[in-house]
């Protein structure tokens, strides 16, 4: 009997079907509305999500802020941009703050005039270019770049390209609820009273729940004025209440408040700054104040004080009421001697002639007079005197005539002598040049050619 029941045990094991380890990990999988209940924004969870192997994990790292998406075609068959294949690209076009400066214009006649040369032409421009052929008025081009330029168009943070992003319609121009004249001829709305073809749905159904505080007349706002409910042409249909006679939606018969609730409401910016009127208004407030509380006190006498004689704050350390901190040019800065006397910018200096052969290598026909500088006059002359025979000196006019001229011709005689070193420098100078240009004509002369 034991050997029957462990045969019975193996056929049905035997006659089981064995999974493989593909089939085991989809049993243990979660469902997509199973893990929708777990994690705290469902709204993020995709169909592949299940497949991972942390699914938890991966929906809390999508729906943390701040992440960047993985681009859509990761699970693609098909490579990518395979389907921009043999469309036309468009040529890239100018911005309109530079396309209005008319180079457009300019490179196209140019361009026409490069056709018509020849290929020679071509190759020794490329070699030696001609500059400035496109010249805009630098007026034109600084008023484009800093007067009319606009800002691009920049994607935001984690916004990813896919392919046939650039086709899609960009609703940032349009208003919902706001129809346009072509919209509501092409809907059949003629006049302003006319309803729109989906209000009888929306008011079946209720609002779009995209946009919960839409205004929408004749469901979530009262008629526009001319209009009524009913389901005639021009009909408004029937405003959706409940068995009471309340509005489901909203405001539909325009009974509940009267607007004062929205001005009331303060529409400020949170961390705006105030006017500078109010605050200067409110610092004459606290003058005036501060004017009357001195007031008080000067008539009358603290017994305090009176009786002891001391005050609580030490003299010469009492904090002021208002600190004054801006820069009052001209009003506690002193005036020094170098502050009082105005700088100039430059002085103009006088010119003389002067003598082109005063016995320098390269002499000037001016000279230029320099306040406070050096004096380029020839030095006093210093006339040695004998202590000894000073006594007898002083009284002799002749005498001091005498050494006056001694010391003239000994400087004289310097001076001859530095220019005579000079005219001997400039005449070996020119006598080694020609020497070296007859040498070069000497060795033409040996060649023959």
């Amino acid at each position: 009997a034991g050997g029957g029941g462990a045969g019975e045990e193996g056929d049905a094991a035997a006659a089981a079907p064995r999974l493989s380890r593909k089939q085991r990990k989809k049993l243990h999988r979660l469902s997509v509305a199973e893990l929708k209940q777990l994690v705290q924004r469902p709204e993020v969870v995709e169909a592949h999500d299940v497949t991972a192997a942390d699914p938890r994990l991966l929906v809390h790292l999508k729906a943390y802020r701040g992440t960047v998406p993985v681009p859509r075609h990761w699970c693609h068959k098909r490579k990518y941009l395979q389907g921009k294949r043999g469309v036309e690209k468009q040529p890239w076009q100018l911005p309109d703050f530079i396309a209005q400066t008319g180079i457009s214009k300019l490179r196209g006649a140019q361009e026409e005039l490069d056709a018509m040369k020849r290929a020679k032409q071509k190759q020794r421009e490329r070699v030696q270019p001609k500059m400035g052929k496109i010249d805009i008025d630098y007026q034109v081009l600084h008023d484009a770049f800093f007067k009319w330029q606009t800002k691009p168009r920049m994607t935001t943070h984690g916004e990813l390209y896919y392919e046939g992003k650039e086709f899609e319609v960009r609703l940032r121009d349009k208003m919902p609820g706001a129809l346009s004249q072509p919209l509501r001829e092409a809907l059949g709305m003629e006049g302003e009273t006319a309803p729109p073809p989906w209000l009888v749905n929306m008011q079946r159904y209720g609002p779009p729940p995209s946009y919960p505080r839409l205004r929408i007349p004749g469901l979530t706002a009262p008629l526009p004025p001319g209009a009524a409910f009913g389901y005639h042409t021009g009909g408004w249909g029937k405003p959706p209440v409940d068995e009471t006679g309340r509005p489901l939606y909203g405001d539909v018969f325009g009974t509940e408040g009267d607007g004062e609730e929205a001005e009331a409401q303060d529409r400020a910016h949170w961390g705006e700054l105030e006017e500078e009127e109010e605050a200067e208004s409110e610092e004459e407030d606290e003058g005036e104040a501060g004017a009357g509380a001195d007031d008080a006190s000067g008539l009358e006498t603290p017994l305090d004080d009176a009786a002891t004689g001391l005050t609580s704050v030490t003299s010469g350390l009492e904090t002021p009421g208002a600190l004054d901190l801006r820069k009052r040019a001209g009003l506690d800065t002193p005036e020094t001697p170098l502050s009082a006397v105005p700088k100039d910018l430059y002085k103009v200096v006088q010119e003389q002639a002067a003598d082109a052969g005063g016995g320098g290598l390269f002499g000037s026909s001016k000279k230029y007079v320099v306040p406070g500088g050096g004096s380029t006059a020839p030095p006093e002359v210093q006339v040695a005197l004998n202590p000894d025979q000073l006594e007898e000196q002083l009284g002799d006019a002749a005498a001091l005539r005498e050494q006056y001229e001694l010391q003239m011709e000994s400087q004289r005689s310097d001076r001859e002598d530095v220019s005579d070193i000079m005219a001997d420098e400039a005449r070996k100078r020119k006598r080694k040049l020609e020497k070296q240009k007859a040498g070069k004509e000497k060795k033409y002369k040996d060649f023959k050619f």
